[in-house]
């Protein structure tokens, strides 16, 4: 039984969603950093779904290429965030988001 493309859109949906809500609801900057990471993974599971399926019997390795560098990218891109993370606990003692609002004026 071949695989249709529709699951792993219905996958990549699932994990965009799963994102959302962490960004939405968690207070925790590690919670929420790792919920961009999920909504990362969403779009580059997309982006290889796309590449697999764009023709028939044909995989197109320009789009591979690209989410490997984009895979790049978004390890650099949360290993910024984190230590956003780690600086910002170093300095207020806390990863609330609200306390570090409070904070701001």
């Amino acid at each position: 039984m071949p695989i249709e493309p529709y699951t792993f859109i219905a996958t990549s949906g699932v994990l965009l969603a799963v994102g959302i809500y962490g960004l939405m609801v968690k207070r925790n900057m590690i919670k929420m950093v790792m919920a961009l990471e999920i909504m990362f993974s969403s779009a580059i599971l997309n982006l290889v779904n796309f590449a697999y399926f764009r023709l028939y019997g044909f995989v197109d390795p320009i789009l591979h290429v690209t989410a490997i560098i984009a895979i790049s990218v978004e390890a650099c891109l949360i290993g910024i965030a984190l230590a956003f993370v780690i600086n910002a606990y170093r300095h207020y003692k806390t990863l609330d988001i609200r306390e570090l609002r409070r904070l701001r004026w």
